[in-house]
């Protein structure tokens, strides 16, 4: 038997009191008796090391972005770069009294649909989310060639669209990888993003006809849906049960009015000027999203996600979630009023 250290003994404490405060501070944020209280609450890694743009990488290490996103208040996490698999990971997370809400499958794409490996590669992401014990498999086009540079314009006629085989064989594969995420047990949902083949407001209304409902729910970044010419709110309203998972993401009107005016040459070009920002310092409509949501019963992940940001990326974890608590004690307090 290894002997207990005065250090060892020291860190385990350390870690006991960081959880306990972490617990309390979750408890301090949760309105758990108002519209949307039972819905857990993530973030996405995404703000400490970008999946897309390598130079806003910054190398912070796992371990450390689960710490941040448990100290900050946050029930779950998008499972990030050189994060650990299977049951390491459930260990990390458990130590911090954390959960795995999704593992993202980005699908390369041309017109033409999917390529001919992207149902193996989202396949490898459904096992490491089975693994990890998570929840939802959230699926993407990758960014295109020809889309990045049309990101916030893609309702342009000259922009690249999938053809109608394309459509087709992108259903098919969704179809497959639905059926699969259910005999796994756990939850898919797609993402339309921008800078990829489904992006506009459209495109999304295309992609719903086309697939059926039960292997292909909806997730709704609110963000992208607004860079694509979208109403969150409309869309949340319009689409009801479809959506079963939500990334609340909020849109710089200036960085974004650059964009469309073609000033910045594309989606990546924008990330890097931080098109998406801090909620409640954009233009989205968090209030109106969350009542939206809260009217037709949502009770899945609300997942606040920002791509990248001028503050160290705690600091823009830890405003993104005390302002959704702020929108949340709002929406409890005015469903108090109206039961007087």
């Amino acid at each position: 038997m290894t002997p207990v250290t005065g250090t060892t003994a020291t860190a385990e404490s350390a870690g006991r009191a960081a959880i306990a405060r972490a617990t309390a501070l979750r408890t301090r944020l949760r309105v758990p008796d108002g519209p949307l209280g039972t819905s857990p609450i993530g973030t996405v890694p995404i703000l400490w090391n970008n999946v897309d743009i390598e130079e806003l990488r910054l190398g912070t290490d796992a371990l450390t972005i689960l710490d941040e996103i448990a100290r900050t208040g946050y029930d779950g996490t998008q499972l990030g770069i050189g994060f650990p698999e299977g049951e390491a990971l459930r260990t990390a997370l458990a130590e911090r009294d954390l959960h795995l809400a999704e593992v993202y499958a980005s699908l390369p794409a041309t017109i033409d649909g999917p390529s001919d490996d992207a149902l193996d590669l989202a396949l490898e992401r459904l096992r490491l989310l089975a693994a990890g014990g998570g929840d939802v498999l959230c699926v993407a086009l990758d960014l295109s060639a020809g889309r990045i540079e049309a990101a916030g314009r893609a309702a342009d006629p000259a922009t690249p669209q999938l053809t109608a085989a394309g459509w087709t064989h992108l259903t098919d594969v969704l179809h497959d990888l639905g059926r699969a995420t259910l005999d796994a047990g756990a939850r898919m949902a797609y993402h339309p993003h921008a800078g990829t083949l489904v992006e506009t407001p459209g495109e999304v209304a295309t992609l719903l006809a086309a697939t059926d409902p039960e292997l292909v729910p909806l997730c709704l970044d609110v963000g992208h849906f607004l860079v694509g010419g979208g109403d969150p709110v409309a869309a949340i309203e319009a689409f009801g049960e479809r959506v079963t998972h939500v990334h609340l993401k909020d849109v710089d009107p200036a960085v974004l009015g650059r964009l469309r005016d073609g000033e910045l040459r594309g989606f990546t070009e924008a990330i890097r000027a931080r098109l998406f920002t801090e909620l409640g310092s954009g233009i989205l409509d968090l209030d109106g999203c969350l009542n939206a949501l809260a009217a037709r019963g949502y009770r899945g992940w609300l997942m606040v996600e920002q791509d990248s940001g001028w503050p160290p990326p705690s600091e823009s974890a830890a405003i993104g979630r005390r302002v959704l608590a702020a929108s949340l004690r709002r929406m409890a307090a005015v469903e108090a009023e109206e039961r007087r």
